[in-house]
């Protein structure tokens, strides 16, 4: 029997890549379509390629482009300095590497995107690429989450895939117009993607939850340690930005709770005020004590998007900072915006200047809450049943 492929960043050593790669596949899994996730090792330098050339030749000055040229600093800080920052985060590779290789099942390697499209009419019934920030412009440029490379007799799915951002330059604009017309089932996480969608195709098409709200805290708790990481109560701080004010927020908390503050630091590459405003810094965490950690905080701070998908999940009283500027085109901050919209949360978005007692005033009526996430849950998991029993008509 053909199995379903998975095309995701499961390579990624990132929290939210990591976790919604496995999501993907457990709910395919609960569906009980047999699948497999593409294994990209014989053809990641080429995608890789392709995305830096598209970044140096658009001259990007975006929010994005500073954070790609960070993980560039990274790399090379990784491989050429031999300080203690550098060390630890050795650390946390290893324990990606480890997840990765618990948990994602992966295909054949491939050594080339045209040597997987051979491939597809024999060993996938569909293709399905997940969600994350897939169809960022460097990302549609390296040609392999366009899934122009699946034949026209394979079923070709996006579920809750996303732009990253609100606008698109020019040439991404025409790029979109020609791959969106040939997938089959579309549907996408941000109400800005379905916009833009519809903007450039005509095509209408569904928001749906990220993969990892389509698995409850329950779901979740089966694959992570019962016992909390830390014995102590504390505030759980993951930030990848590099604001310092909001730092300064958790310090102005942690007088007002007198909690320690636990933090993973130094995410996408060295920051300096990351330095020295958290108690407790581990960097043996893989994504599943990254869960553990939110689940069992009694507070969180984050600018992260996962991080928040999983203090909804868990109940938690948690605050959330813009990692970019709002009004930069290329911005972000869409995936908030709509999550918090089709939840109905309000007032969690900080900049950094705020009293901290007064925040801890604030309470999220998560009964409300889990009723709006258990129906869109409910909503995600029709479309995506359909979708995958749709190898006809567009969706």
């Amino acid at each position: 029997m053909r199995k379903t492929a998975i095309v995701s960043c499961y390579f990624i050593h990132n929290y939210g890549s990591m976790l919604q790669a496995y999501a993907t596949q457990r709910v395919l899994d609960k569906l009980d379509v047999e699948n497999e996730t593409v294994n990209v090792t014989g053809f990641l330098k080429d995608l890789r390629r392709s995305q830096y050339l598209y970044i140096l030749k658009s001259g990007i000055t975006s929010d994005i482009f500073r954070t790609r040229l960070g993980k560039a600093k990274n790399l090379l800080e990784k491989r050429f300095l031999s300080n203690e920052y550098t060390k630890s985060i050795k650390y946390r590779d290893l324990k990606f590497d480890e997840f990765k290789q618990k948990y994602i099942r992966l295909s054949d390697v491939y050594s080339s995107i045209d040597s997987l499209s051979k491939k597809c009419e024999e060993k996938y019934e569909a293709v399905l690429i997940g969600s994350d920030q897939l169809w960022l412009p460097a990302n549609i440029a390296a040609n392999y989450y366009t899934l122009n490379f699946v034949p026209d007799s394979v079923n070709s799915i996006a579920y809750a895939t996303s732009f990253g951002v609100s606008s698109l330059p020019g040439d991404t604009v025409e790029m979109v117009r020609k791959f969106m017309p040939r997938i089959k089932n579309v549907s996408v996480r941000e109400q800005s993607g379905q916009a833009l969608i519809e903007q450039i195709t005509g095509r209408k098409v569904p928001v749906v939850c990220d993969p990892t709200l389509l698995l409850t805290g329950d779901e979740w708790l089966e694959v992570q340690e019962q016992s909390s990481v830390e014995k102590e109560p504390y505030i759980f701080c993951y930030f990848i930005g590099k604001t310092a004010a909001h730092r300064e927020f958790v310090k102005r908390l942690r007088m007002e709770t007198k909690l320690k503050v636990v933090a993973l630091t130094h995410i996408d590459h060295y920051v300096k005020c990351d330095e020295g405003y958290a108690d407790v810094t581990p960097y043996n965490v893989g994504p599943m004590d990254f869960v553990n950690l939110i689940k069992n905080a009694t507070h969180i701070c984050t600018d992260s998007f996962h991080c928040s998908v999983f203090s909804i999940l868990y109940s938690k009283n948690f605050y959330v900072f813009r990692r970019y500027t709002q009004l930069t085109k290329q911005s972000t901050n869409s995936r908030l915006d709509t999550l918090f919209d089709l939840l109905n949360i309000k007032g969690r978005i900080l900049n950094g200047d705020e009293d901290a007692n007064a925040c801890l005033c604030t309470y999220i009526d998560y009964e409300k809450v889990h009723s709006l996430l258990d129906a869109l849950r409910e909503y995600s998991y029709s479309y995506l049943k359909k979708a995958l029993w749709n190898n006809s008509n567009l969706m």
